[in-house]
């Protein structure tokens, strides 16, 4: 029969190694969830300086259309449809070629 060595039989030793084995894997927040969460950390991260960029050009863009008229002229026209008096807008929409099947 296989000897079982003297330091395994030590009752401190045995129960850290049961602990550090409980921590590291069988935890709620054992190793992997904890790289994991430390992934899912970066990616907010990198998706936070995303938004702050987006948001950054949108409020420029805002000053722009609120201090020069041309642009919100140029922003009307294009998305509301405004036009000026005694001028026609024609607005032009493509449409998809349907193909007929023939049978």
């Amino acid at each position: 029969m296989m000897k079982i060595p003297k330091i395994f039989k030590n009752f401190f030793v045995l129960s850290s190694l049961l602990f550090v084995v409980w921590i590291l894997f069988l935890d709620t927040n054992d190793l992997i969830t904890q790289y994991r969460r430390k992934q899912k950390t970066r990616q907010l991260i990198q998706e936070k300086k995303y938004y702050e960029q987006q948001i950054k050009q949108i409020e420029k863009g805002y000053r722009e259309l609120l201090n020069n008229p041309r642009i919100l002229e140029k922003f009307a026209r294009e998305k509301y449809f405004l036009k000026r008096d005694k001028e026609d807008v024609y607005i032009i929409v493509e449409e998809e070629a349907k193909t007929q099947e023939k049978e």
